[in-house]
């Protein structure tokens, strides 16, 4: 499972959790009350967890392409071809601005990163 599957798995238990919570309040079940807060900050800091983990990834994909050596922000025409700009540069690398990726790396528009000047 990748961890976006994960993560909002994590985060359905953990609302499901607290309608439960909820619920137990409602009834004043110390037990319940109990067992459901425990659960409830054991899902939050597995939440955290893969969170950072994303961030790490992330970060390190970042860097990986930011690397190339040569990068560009690519033309109108070239972002509608986009099949046949990949075919004819090798290890191209295409980076939207509003991808995860994007907004990790602070750019403004559809930018190419590749190995070589195209």
């Amino acid at each position: 499972m990748n961890l976006k599957q994960e993560l909002q798995q994590l985060n359905n238990r953990l609302d499901a959790t607290r309608r439960k919570l909820d619920a137990a309040h409602e009834r004043g079940d110390m037990a319940m009350i109990d067992k459901f807060s425990e659960e409830s900050q054991a899902l939050k800091k597995r939440i955290e967890s893969v969170k950072k983990t994303q961030a790490r990834q992330l970060d390190k994909q970042g860097n990986k392409v930011s690397s190339l050596a040569f990068k560009r922000p690519l033309t109108k025409e070239e972002q509608a071809d986009m099949g046949k700009l990949k075919k004819s540069v090798r290890g191209l690398v295409v980076v939207h601005p509003m991808t995860a990726l994007g907004r990790e790396m602070g750019i403004k528009e559809v930018t190419g990163f590749a190995p070589k000047k195209f």
